[in-house]
């Protein structure tokens, strides 16, 4: 069983703003994947299905952003479940918007939901961070998160979460890299490569290829003074 827990706020003031940009995708995976309605349990709204396979429970944490652990902690503990059955997605203001990225533990870096996820739960679980930009300056952060997305937004922010959506088995398998490229390309970015890897390739080859010169003799000239030298002195002796 797989926990995806998507982080936000409680309540309709709350709703289109960029802090709730966890609920957003997790809403998306509920209503595209088909899964039960939401209820209530573990201090959240609760959403079961299954996805590959896999029985998922998509959780939004209703106790405001700072104790989302509460919930999260409490579904962890009822099921039995440790950090690596969890994935939680928010928001990531040190990202560009609509850029995500996705790893295993780490840090909050400064965010508080998972800072009460980190201490109800353990830091061992999946990340995956959605970027909503920042703002510029440090006194216009706590308006920025609040605050909704603009118009202009709207088109990468529902191809991000339709493409979250669609490729959900991609999460739940852990095909990260995969999953990672498809928000890419649907986002207007560019895709993961092998690029790096070809490059360490092409570079040995060169290597080899230049040992290999240099491991072959040298030819030697036919022509001219440097060839009537050697003639004369390697050449072969008349009578």
């Amino acid at each position: 069983m797989l926990i995806v827990a998507g982080l936000g706020n409680p309540g309709s003031k709350y709703t289109g703003n960029r802090h709730n940009i966890g609920f957003m995708a997790v809403d998306a995976i509920q209503q595209r994947q088909g899964f039960s309605s939401w209820s209530k349990k573990f201090k959240a709204e609760i959403a079961e299905g299954e996805i590959g396979g896999e029985r998922i429970l998509l959780i939004k944490p209703q106790t405001f952003m700072n104790l989302s652990g509460e919930a999260v902690g409490e579904a962890m503990r009822f099921y039995k479940l440790a950090p690596k059955d969890i994935v939680v997605i928010y928001d990531e203001l040190d990202l560009p918007a609509g850029k995500a990225r996705i790893k295993t533990g780490g840090g909050h870096g400064g965010h508080n939901g998972i800072k009460s996820i980190d201490a109800h739960c353990g830091k061992e679980y999946r990340r995956l961070r959605l970027g909503i930009g920042h703002p510029g300056v440090k006194d216009l952060v706590h308006a920025h998160v609040l605050g909704d997305f603009a118009k202009a937004d709207q088109t990468w922010l529902s191809a991000l979460l339709d493409t979250i959506a669609d490729n959900a088995g991609m999460l739940v398998k852990g095909e990260d890299s995969q999953l990672m490229n498809k928000i890419a390309l649907a986002t207007g970015g560019k895709p993961d490569t092998e690029e790096p890897q070809a490059k360490k390739r092409v570079a040995a080859q060169s290597h080899i290829h230049q040992a290999r010169n240099a491991a072959q003799p040298k030819k030697l000239p036919t022509t001219g003074p440097m060839a009537e030298m050697l003639k004369k002195m390697f050449g072969p002796k008349g009578d």
